[in-house]
């Protein structure tokens, strides 16, 4: 049976090394952007990531896009 999905949101997830433990292995933590709208480019999305790392002390590990649908039966 065919699924049709409708995108209904983003979010922008930064992840940045705020330290490292005793051991020496690095402390990530991750700052969220929510209610991206769904259509926005992935360029976009990066843009602002860097606008927004600038203002960081931190390290930035990845930056991540993460999307969530809706999924409807079309039947």
């Amino acid at each position: 049976m065919p699924v049709e999905s409708i995108a209904t949101g983003s979010t922008l997830r930064i992840k940045l090394q705020t330290g490292v433990d005793q051991e020496g292995k690095p402390i990530f933590r991750n700052k969220s952007i929510n209610n991206v709208k769904p259509d926005a480019t992935d360029q976009e999305l990066f843009d602002m990531a860097q606008v927004l790392t600038g203002l960081q002390r931190y390290t930035v590990a990845a930056v991540m896009r993460v999307d969530t649908a809706k999924l409807r039966d079309m039947v």
